[in-house]
């Protein structure tokens, strides 16, 4: 009978819920070897003490006959080790035959099997079953005659020895090839386009146990009760023997059948309780691997089913994040976004590339968006760096925001940073060149656009004023310009690193506005 499976993840060495079952990365050969001894021992193990505890109960236990007689003697000696044998060595060829026949395709690791190689696979634990079961049946109408034919009244104690250890062997034999199986199960189950149920359920499995562990046992109690009762074939003595042997069958049989009957429930479950786990830290690369055909596998499948839409929401909303910001982004998640605005203070800053036409009349496409993305990489990290958002992007130019969406304890000073540390980092680099204007004070900020379609924007005077100061700053040898309001509506540590300057009426407006450049 093979081992109760260890607490292990259906993941890593443990891809089946079993250490016994191997690795995904062990070759073809070593996995197929390795079945054919978690097939072969177990079951001739399990058909070996299916025998010696029909000896025991036919010679000791069971009332009737004593079948060790000089009558008996050759049918002791010859005819029952010799069904035996032959029983072992056929049961043995025909399951390796039948087995290798129907399993022959899980030898090649990348192939995908089809639907007649899924079913046969499927049932390959019935047809073992099933030719273990007509071995039984063979053993016992052989013997029921030789023995019946010596002595009539050894029938009934024949007929039951062999019949329960005949049931015993074969629902437990049935566990171990599924158990055995699992790696091929598996493979058959991820060819399956839909998770139909494949094999007996947890409900047969269960019902399977107490019928071979708890009903069997006792109605054979009960039998023998009730020939005490109504012959004096059975003595008080005889009859206590039997009930010990009987109980103490059920006791043994009963928690082996039901050990494995947990340890193929459990581990799915474990499984996918471990996979949870892991979910819940961050990881959603996790999968168990589906090796059950019953109601556990369609839990297992639809863990993985799961997991995958989880990973397709983060893959879009991390994508929406970077479509809109991440701030917009988590915004709209946690509220039902509407059409409209509000009003509130806010910064913005306007940046744009200086030059970039004659750039793309002479330099390859290729190049321009290089230096694009190289560009607005600069200006993301710093940007982001100081609590702000990049609004837009339009063409070589960026809208950013600072106090909106997401509030800021010094809007104007967190831009008026940022603009210098930009500044100072394109200062850096040859390849090109930008203007930054700076502007703060009263907009609207929210969803523009039709209720089929919008975007997060901001309209407002500092966003106009920010254009005009980046359009001006071009002429500029510090390429950067701010409204001197800005300056002095931001944090002090920030207003000192500026200088106050000229008053300028900028295109476009009817009010003048004081410029104010970085010291």
């Amino acid at each position: 009978m093979p081992a109760t499976e260890p607490k292990l993840s259906p993941s890593g060495p443990a891809p089946w819920g079993s250490r016994l079952l191997g690795s995904e990365a062990e070759s073809s050969g070593v996995r197929r070897l390795r079945i054919q001894l978690l097939l072969t021992v177990p079951l001739l193990t399990a058909n070996a003490t299916g025998m010696f505890v029909s000896i025991a109960l036919i010679g000791f236990v069971l009332p009737g006959p004593t079948i060790f007689t000089g009558d008996l003697l050759l049918v002791n000696a010859l005819t029952a080790p010799l069904y035996s044998a032959v029983a072992i060595v056929v049961g043995a060829w025909w399951g390796t035959a039948a087995g290798l026949r129907a399993l022959r395709w899980a030898t090649d690791q990348d192939r995908v099997p089809t639907e007649a190689e899924r079913a046969e696979a499927i049932a390959v634990p019935r047809k073992l079953t099933m030719i273990q079961t007509v071995l039984w049946l063979g053993g016992f109408a052989v013997l029921i005659t030789v023995y019946g034919l010596a002595d009539p009244k050894l029938i009934p104690k024949i007929a039951f020895g062999i019949s329960f250890s005949a049931i015993v062997v074969c629902a437990s034999s049935y566990l171990v090839i599924e158990f055995a199986l699992r790696p091929v199960t598996a493979r058959v189950l991820e060819a399956e386009q839909s998770r139909r149920r494949r094999g007996i359920g947890v409900f047969a499995r269960l019902l399977l146990v107490w019928f071979v562990g708890s009903a069997v046992p006792v109605a054979g109690t009960m039998v023998l009760a009730i020939l005490a009762l109504t012959t004096d074939e059975v003595s008080t003595a005889r009859l206590a023997i039997c009930v010990l042997a009987l109980g103490g069958a059920t006791l043994v049989f009963g928690l082996l059948l039901m050990t494995q009957t947990l340890s193929a429930t459990i581990a799915p479950i474990r499984g996918v309780r471990t996979a949870l786990r892991r979910v819940e830290n961050g990881d959603l690369d996790s999968e168990v691997t589906v090796f059950d055909g019953t109601e556990l596998g369609e839990l297992q499948s639809g863990f993985n089913r799961m997991v995958t839409g989880l990973r397709e929401r983060e893959q879009i909303r991390d994508l929406f994040g970077k479509h809109v910001g991440q701030d917009v982004a988590d915004a709209a998640l946690a509220a039902e976004p509407v059409l409209g605005g509000v009003e509130t203070e806010a910064a913005a800053l306007f940046i744009d590339i200086i030059g970039s036409t004659r750039m793309a009349a002479t330099r390859p496409a290729t190049e321009i968006v290089e230096m694009l993305n190289h560009f607005f990489g600069i200006v993301v990290e710093e940007v982001e760096r100081h609590g702000g958002l990049v609004n837009k992007f339009e063409g070589d130019a960026a809208l950013c925001l600072f106090g909106t969406p997401a509030p800021l304890p010094d809007g104007p000073g967190s831009a008026l940073a940022c603009a210098r540390a930009i500044a100072a980092r394109l200062a850096e680099t040859s390849d090109f060149t930008a203007a930054i204007g700076i502007s703060s004070g009263r907009v609207v900020a929210g969803n523009v656009g039709a209720h089929q379609r919008y975007e997060f924007t901001v309209i407002g005077d500092p966003v106009n004023e920010a254009a005009r100061l980046c359009e001006l700053a071009k002429q500029e040898d510090g390429l950067v310009l701010a409204a001197a309001d800005s300056v002095a509506a931001a944090d002090p540590v920030e207003s000192r690193k500026w200088r106050l300057g000229e008053f300028v009426t900028l295109r476009g407006r009817v009010t003048a506005t004081r410029l104010a450049r970085p010291r």
